[in-house]
């Protein structure tokens, strides 16, 4: 096991198939165990479990951030620079349409970040961020 635990996170989705297409083959996540109700990814390292629903995330309030609007409820991963700016590219090429596009927040300032926001095919928001300096992660 790494030193930093990985963390277990597990979503509605209402479509097992189009999950996978999407977290397999546009974010390029494995995948684990599976049965025919739910089906383990492998996250960047984390493991995060998509689990067939008849519902989907359901309506999720949204926070003003820098003039956008960001799902209160998300999950997401922290990226190293370049990876973060890989994966930009490859969802741009995949044109999916984004919450939030990507941008650099806090710019030349302590905790300069990259992040975006999308949604999975059945709702759920996710973030990917990036730090200039991955030691600045909670600095204020």
């Amino acid at each position: 096991m790494p030193d930093t635990p990985p963390f277990h996170l597990a979503f509605p989705v209402h479509d097992l198939d189009l999950a996978r297409r999407f977290y397999v083959g546009v974010l390029g996540c494995g995948v684990g165990r599976e049965n025919s109700h739910w089906i383990d990814f492998d996250f960047w390292g984390h493991q995060v479990v998509a689990h067939l629903t008849e519902g989907g995330p359901g309506d999720v309030a949204e926070n003003p951030v820098d003039g956008h609007q960001v799902p209160s409820r998300h999950f997401g991963v922290v990226l190293g620079w370049d990876d973060w700016h890989r994966l930009a590219d490859k969802l741009k090429a995949a044109e999916l349409t984004f919450i939030v596009a990507p941008y650099i927040r806090f710019q030349g300032k302590v905790g300069e970040q990259a992040t975006m926001f999308v949604r999975d095919p059945s709702g759920n928001a996710l973030e990917f961020k990036s730090f200039k300096n991955g030691d600045q992660m909670f600095a204020k």
